[in-house]
């Protein structure tokens, strides 16, 4: 189906890719796992002829069927690409806030896959909506028709994702390009989604590429594996011999760093005595958000996402939060950040300066400035700061480099701009915007769902150590329950806007309460 031979890509003369080969057959879904900025992302986009125009392409040739789409040294037949693009092979996408249109209605967006490859099975408004509805209700979107009309800054991260999804598999390509799918949804979507790649792949025959960092994910679906480092393919194989009989160092290092909830000692964050004090305590608060009134004249409605909401955290402790896509979670701490107004209820918060790690790092990031200067701004809105500190700008250049060696990069990162990065590496400048002021209070909304295994082992135990050094507590939001377990004092699961239970992480896992709590678990 598809093969790509001895390509070596480079950036601004460095290689991201080097003589990497590779085949898929039809029917086959090869999983490419490895760290972030293995080259794994690197390598997809060639085969759709997507390159940035820093990219050079030094050797090799990618062949789909009979096809050359691309030959190193020729230029690239963009028709070509375009004809095969959406209809032959199509891609969902690592961070869908930045590749859906701001400015349009998701159903809109869909439907002109199949205005541009599938006018003539489609040929009317009303026939191509029909269509797109049956794709969402199929990659488990609910209320379908109202999602239509709604714009993409108006779905959760994880509804956004389902949209890509929805995307690449409506017109039934013989290749799918899946880049971290299941990125940013929780446990029960995620296992309906990889169902629905692998129906889609059994019952059509078609091709995949399934790369991710989760390689307990790239088990379930794959049937082979290639394990990329540093832009090489360091090993390939059978996914289970893989698993089971690993060659490498390297493999040996992921595989052994795959979260589990015996993988770490059962209690991460030490709380101390029940006497802790706490630094937030919210008590019966409801979120709205405005829709517009589908009346030219009519007023806004305010529709609730979170009903009731009442817990504390404590001091230097962390409370995990569990719940869907579009449960309410990212909405809740918005609210007690003061990001969303449109609130009831009450918020009593001991610090002044709470941060967020926010869940889409590429939107979070100011395009047109340096990773270092965005790590120094909020130096400047330290009040506790003097004046001539916060203007020594080799003191600030400092602060920024320690904070990026912290997250896992380094100082060459410094002037590096956030399109020049993976998307674990700007979740990781994310990470490191939220710790440089050392705040007592973090809000974590999927702060690790965009890493690899081994550096989400470090980035938690960065955590960890940070907690224990400055005292900060965490509200840590997943969709995923060993991540969840690992890192959490106690647990709150949310539903429908709704907190339908708080305890102790151990006696959520071992005796839930509420069935829905019992589907979670049963599901990971």
């Amino acid at each position: 189906m598809i093969r790509i031979d001895n390509l070596t890509i480079s950036f601004l003369g460095i290689e991201a890719v080097s003589n990497v080969s590779l085949e898929i057959a039809p029917g086959e879904i090869l999983g490419l796992v490895g760290e972030s900025g293995s080259g794994k992302s690197v390598t997809a986009l060639t085969l759709m002829g997507l390159f940035s125009d820093e990219a050079e392409v030094k050797s090799g040739t990618v062949t789909f069927g009979d096809k050359v789409l691309m030959e190193a040294g020729k230029p690239l037949d963009d028709s070509l690409l375009r004809s095969y693009r959406g209809s032959h092979m199509s891609m969902i996408f690592q961070e869908p806030m930045t590749s859906l249109n701001p400015t349009m209605k998701v159903g809109m967006q869909v439907s002109e896959q199949l205005l541009l490859h599938a006018k003539e099975k489609y040929p009317t408004v009303a026939a191509r909506r029909e269509c797109v509805i049956e794709a969402f209700k199929s990659v488990g979107l609910h209320d379908a028709e109202a999602l239509y009309d709604k714009y993409p800054h108006q779905l959760s991260g994880g509804m956004r994702q389902r949209v890509m999804i929805a995307m690449a598999v409506i017109l039934h390509p013989e290749l799918i390009i899946a880049d971290e799918p299941t990125t940013a949804l929780d446990v029960t979507i995620q296992n309906q989604i990889v169902r629905l790649l692998k129906e889609i792949n059994e019952r059509e025959n078609n091709s995949m590429i399934f790369i991710t960092h989760d390689l307990n994910l790239a088990r379930r679906i794959c049937d082979r594996l290639i394990v990329m480092k540093d832009g090489h393919i360091a090993e390939q194989g059978k996914t289970e011999d893989i698993f089971t009989n690993p060659q490498t160092d390297y493999a040996k290092k992921l595989i052994a760093a795959v979260p589990g909830r015996k993988s770490k000692p059962s209690i991460m964050f030490e709380v101390g005595s029940e006497t802790v004090n706490n630094i937030l305590s919210v008590k019966d608060l409801n979120v709205y958000y405005k829709e517009r009134s589908k009346k030219m004249f009519g007023k806004s409605i305010h529709r609730m996402v979170v009903e009731g909401a009442t817990f504390d955290i404590r001091e230097g402790e962390t409370l995990g939060l569990v719940g869907e896509s579009g449960c309410g979670k990212s909405s809740l701490c918005k609210a007690i950040l003061g990001i969303n107004k449109d609130i009831k209820g009450s918020v009593v918060s001991k610090t002044v300066r709470p941060q967020m790690v926010f869940q889409d790092p590429y939107s979070s990031l100011n395009p047109s400035r340096t990773i270092g200067w965005q790590l120094e701004e909020p130096l400047w809105a330290m009040d506790v700061l003097e004046k001539d500190i916060k203007t020594n700008k080799a003191w600030r250049k400092q602060q920024a480099i320690e904070m990026l060696e912290k997250v896992g990069l380094d100082a060459s990162y410094y002037d590096r701009m956030p399109s020049q990065l993976s998307g674990g590496q700007r979740q990781r400048v994310s990470i490191g915007q939220a710790l440089i002021t050392r705040p007592k209070l973090i809000f974590a909304d999927e702060p690790v769902s965009a890493l690899d295994v081994t550096i989400q082992d470090q980035v938690l135990d960065l955590l960890k150590n940070l907690q224990k050094e400055f005292g900060i507590a965490y509200l840590f939001i997943s969709h995923d329950i060993n991540v969840i377990y690992r890192v959490s004092d106690r647990i709150m699961v949310m539903k429908d806007g709704k907190i339908l239970e708080i305890g102790d992480k151990e006696e959520i896992f071992n005796n839930p309460k509420d069935p829905y709590t019992r589907e979670l678990l049963a599901e990971s």
